[in-house]
């Protein structure tokens, strides 16, 4: 056979050995090499996302409260900017990109700092001296009579409640009597104790009526003045969040405390704000918050069927809190607020 023959056999064959073979390990090799990439070039879109929900945790405070008291809006809802972190995190592993894992390790280890010891079990508890109890009652409280029994279940010592009306002033006065036999009341606040209420006043806080009251309750281990206060409201609308009245309300009350003479001071009520607000600064200065000293958790109180904010406080000075909660629903649209002190 000629050379001319055996010439269109040999270019088949050379074409063939030409081709790779998709199964060779060298073709195995460049697809791992393709996939292990990829985990980094994938998710960027869920990086910056990571990134964005870091920005206002970090820098929260510098939010201003120019327009809309946006700046105060951020610090009452700040926790649940952390709510973001896990839906980020499965969208991650969903498309397996590392960029965005190491990206989310930053709102992480910012929202862990911050809140981490509120969410870690802790030691709580221990001798005490005086336990407190606060409630919004709600002045559109259905059963009245409910929520007076529920709170005769905590055996407090001192018992403030806000948002009365005067029909359901004695429902309160009728169930709470017995087990306790001092009680004062000024305007919608009122405060009932075991121990005699030496002193009562009212505390002007700028409204027409009267929402904030001042006793000198003697216990056993010493007098301690005891302030109960129900801030004005606080709305969320288009034009943002409206609290001016609020903040006035704030800065009377705080110039009030701030004069108190008797070292043992507890303050306990509706706030209409977070221990975050920047705007409560006037009131809580100088002021510990049992919940943050000794509770356990957020202590969310509003709104009482799913609570996202702390917005009812017993804050002290010159008293130490050993233990701190929230009760289950009364009725009422906020949860009562518990501490137990040592003086």
């Amino acid at each position: 056979m000629s050379d001319r023959q055996t010439l269109p056999n040999r270019r088949k064959s050379g074409t063939g050995r030409r081709k790779p073979a998709t199964g060779s390990s060298s073709g195995r090799a460049a697809a791992r090499r393709d996939r292990k990439g990829g985990k980094w070039r994938r998710g960027w879109f869920i990086a910056v996302l990571a990134i964005l929900t870091a920005l206002p945790l970090l820098f929260h405070r510098h939010v201003p409260n120019s327009f809309g008291n946006l700046g105060s809006l951020l610090d009452t809802f700040l926790p649940w900017v952390g709510v973001a972190i896990p839906v980020l995190i499965v969208a991650a592993v969903v498309r397996r990109s590392a960029t965005a894992g190491m990206a989310l390790l930053v709102p992480t280890i910012i929202w862990g700092v911050m809140y981490g010891n509120l969410v870690i079990p802790g030691k709580s508890g221990g001798p005490y001296d005086l336990r407190v109890l606060s409630h919004n009652v709600d002045a559109a409280n259905k059963d009245p009579q409910r929520t007076a029994r529920d709170l005769l279940t905590a055996d407090a010592d001192i018992v403030a409640l806000e948002e009365l009306t005067s029909g359901d002033l004695k429902v309160y006065k009728a169930e709470l009597a017995a087990t306790y036999p001092y009680m004062v009341t000024r305007g919608t606040v009122a405060l009932w104790s075991k121990y005699q209420v030496e002193e009562s006043e009212s505390v002007d806080v700028g409204f027409k009526w009267t929402r904030a009251l001042r006793a000198e309750v003697a216990t056993p281990e010493g007098k301690v003045a005891v302030y109960v206060a129900h801030l004005a409201s606080v709305r969320i609308g288009t034009s943002g969040f409206t609290s001016n009245q609020r903040n006035d309300t704030i800065k009377q009350l705080g110039e009030q405390i701030a004069q108190e003479k008797l070292a043992g001071v507890i303050v306990m009520g509706d706030f209409n704000g977070t221990a975050n607000d920047r705007s409560l600064a006037p009131l809580t200065f100088g002021l510990r918050s049992a919940q943050g000293a000794a509770g356990h958790g957020f202590g969310f109180t509003w709104p009482a069927s799913f609570p996202m904010a702390r917005i009812d406080h017993i804050m002290v000075r010159g008293v130490t809190p050993t233990k701190a909660w929230v009760m289950e629903s009364t009725g009422s649209d906020h949860r009562p607020v518990v501490a137990e002190l040592r003086i």
